[in-house]
């Protein structure tokens, strides 16, 4: 039995990696039933794929007309399909948004891509990378010395998988209000553009300059970085407020006057190192001890090994262990339909017979696609 506020919604996924397979967990951790359309004599399926999870796996060959008309038929009952191939693919498999919404003219149709499905770069081959550099903010996020790829969270996952579930929906929404489904165009770097909205309202007001480590939020200022404690562990302090920054100053027992210039960007560069300096002086646990859970607005960087067991995320379950792997639980919460994680990571085609069956079709349809 599924559980969570999207139970009852039918999702097609065809499988992909990094975005689309994220985006399907996300839907199905709130109840979503969504049928992974995998390729036929697959692999997957080990615990440790924890974006598969939840989900149920019919494996198909798509360079089989029967196999294509099964795609068409799931899309037919579905509220939204979504692919994340390069522009054209599904067109040349005889499965591209044309026939299919002529099948169901109410279908969501969501097309992953890192590019778009328009535009000089559209049919180009790219990684999350690429596209957040197109944005902006990848010269934004990094050391004085170079941009550092924040790993794959503003591309893939921030900026392509967010947005293609939050477009898929609002799809639906807009369907059921008027009968008319329609395609969802989500480029990874149009997500990524729209993540630095505030950065470049920041630019626009004059409070953000191209040089990295020089602005508010970039780690130039001294009261919003990371610093390394005496035992070689890390501490982020993040205390903007003059009131927070007051108490950071109090915690720490810094008495310098040069402190008192918080918003003064030609003393940051010595503050930080001051900082440093103090911060350098005791273990991670002792700095914890002295702020953690405070207005400081600080927070001791953990490590993965260390992040679910860290007391507040303890408190709120935040990670879970599935089939021996521990991993996040499902985001966000609902005090009336909980999500919840449905299952571990499926065997390719491990449910074959059993969605199609459930999904309306007949034993002798199933036993056409050799299934």
């Amino acid at each position: 039995m599924r559980q969570g506020p999207l139970t009852g919604l039918k999702i097609v996924e065809f499988a992909g990696i990094g975005p689309g397979p994220f985006c399907g967990m996300l839907l199905s951790d709130l109840g979503a039933d969504v049928i992974r359309i995998d390729r036929k004599g697959g692999r997957g399926g080990a615990p440790s794929d924890i974006t598969a999870r939840g989900r149920r796996s019919v494996a198909l060959d798509l360079k089989s007309p029967a196999a294509v008309e099964a795609c068409l038929k799931l899309m037919e009952t579905a509220d939204a399909v979504f692919e994340g191939f390069r522009p054209g693919v599904m067109e040349r498999l005889g499965l591209g948004p044309d026939v299919a919404l002529k099948r169901n003219p109410k279908l969501v149709y969501g097309r992953m891509t890192g590019w778009g499905q328009t535009g000089p770069y559209a049919h180009a081959a790219g990684h999350d990378m690429n596209y957040i550099a197109i944005t902006g903010a990848l010269h934004a996020i990094g050391t004085k010395d170079k941009p550092v790829p924040p790993l794959n969270l503003v591309g893939d996952f921030g900026g392509g998988a967010l947005y293609l579930a939050f477009g898929l929906l609002a799809g639906v929404i807009q369907a059921r209000e008027t009968g008319k489904g329609q395609v969802v165009d989500c480029a990874m770097s149009d997500g990524a553009a729209s993540l630095m909205a505030m950065f470049y309202g920041f630019k626009a007001s004059g409070m953000w300059t191209e040089e990295r480590r020089a602005n508010l939020l970039d780690g130039g200022a001294h009261f919003y970085d990371t610093y390394q404690c005496s035992d070689g562990k890390w501490v982020s302090i993040g205390s903007i407020e003059p009131q927070f920054y007051a108490l950071l100053l109090e915690k720490t027992g810094i008495t310098d006057p040069d402190f008192q210039r918080q918003m003064d960007k030609a003393a940051w560069p010595m503050l930080r190192e001051k900082l440093a300096a103090v911060i350098a002086t005791r273990t991670r646990d002792e700095w914890c001890a002295l702020m953690e859970a405070t207005d400081v607005c600080f927070a001791p960087v953990l490590d993965l090994d260390e992040a679910p067991k860290h007391a507040h995320n303890a408190a709120r379950q935040t990670f879970v262990e599935v089939a021996g792997v521990t991993q996040p639980a499902p985001a966000p919460r609902f005090s009336a339909t909980p999500g919840a994680i449905q299952s571990p990571p499926p065997q390719v085609g491990a449910h074959t017979r059993e969605a199609l069956s459930e999904w309306g079709f007949t034993d002798a349809e199933i036993e056409a696609l050799g299934s």
